[in-house]
């Protein structure tokens, strides 16, 4: 089977989702490439900073984007696949990718005809969205042989959109919703494929459920490619209804935290 992956180059997240998913995934051969695009879509590095900013507050703001910068940094290293031993340490999706010896891809323009001939060369089976900012057109959609599939962290239908663990969190939920569905023309409406649900604790923080949910979702997400490699998919229709949440504001950040709720 041929997979490819894509995603963003987000040093807080996403990567732990990538250590996990490689550090238990059997059959690295079958990743073919790793599609890598701009963070937050089109924004420019001055708007998604200010916009950082707001939902940080300053001395949170402050000490994430000191661990941005060293990351940053320490991703212009050259990572090499060793030819025996551990996979080397890595700071950034791009190099954990050059470790295993994957090819990566850094484009945007991901329903562009050049960019789909490209990708047709890898004769891919799965296409896997993990966090990818782009929103795949029908073209792309269709490039697979098995499936066009993404990973969301909430019960869908429920909490579609952005930072759904904010919104979990924000809304008082006892349990955070993981969900691998098929991709189509919507935004987060495609056929279910599996959903796991993880305990909120009490004192839960957001960069704690985050961090939790992108572990077990790398974990689910090897179960269903498993699946798709036997030939036991069962999709489960999505629900009509549900929810859709945008980024959150600074007033959605100030009443979380006034509901007792942190950020880190």
């Amino acid at each position: 089977m041929n997979i490819v992956f894509f995603t963003q180059e987000d040093p807080f997240y996403v990567k732990i989702f990538f250590d996990e998913f490689f550090e238990n995934f059997k059959t690295v051969a079958e990743i073919k490439a790793i599609v890598i695009s701009q963070p937050m879509g089109k924004k420019s590095a001055l708007s998604l900073a200010r916009q950082m900013y707001e939902f940080y507050g300053l001395f949170d703001f402050v000490r994430m984007g000191l661990i941005y910068s060293y990351v940053k940094l320490m991703g212009k290293r050259r990572i090499q696949p060793p030819d025996t031993g551990p996979i080397p340490k890595t700071h950034t999706i791009k190099q954990l990718a050059r470790a295993y010896g994957l090819d990566v891809i850094e484009r945007s323009d991901l329903n562009s005809r050049v960019f789909q001939q490209l990708i047709r060369q890898y004769d891919p089976d799965l296409f896997i969205s993990v966090a990818s900012p782009v929103i795949f057109k029908e073209d792309l959609i269709k490039i697979p042989k098995l499936e066009c599939i993404n990973i969301h962290n909430a019960p869908l239908p429920r909490y579609r959109g952005m930072l759904p663990s904010f919104w979990q969190l924000y809304h008082g939920e006892k349990e955070a919703g993981i969900t691998i569905h098929r991709i189509n023309s919507g935004i987060d409406t495609g056929d279910i494929i599996t959903q796991h649900y993880l305990t909120i604790e009490p004192d839960e923080t957001l960069n704690g459920l985050i961090i939790k949910t992108k572990r077990e979702g790398a974990k689910l997400m090897i179960e269903a490619i498993e699946a798709f490699r036997k030939g036991g998919v069962q999709y489960k229709k999505m629900k009509r209804g549900g929810s859709y949440f945008s980024f959150p504001t600074r007033r959605d950040v100030k009443e979380f935290k006034r509901r007792g709720k942190k950020i880190v």
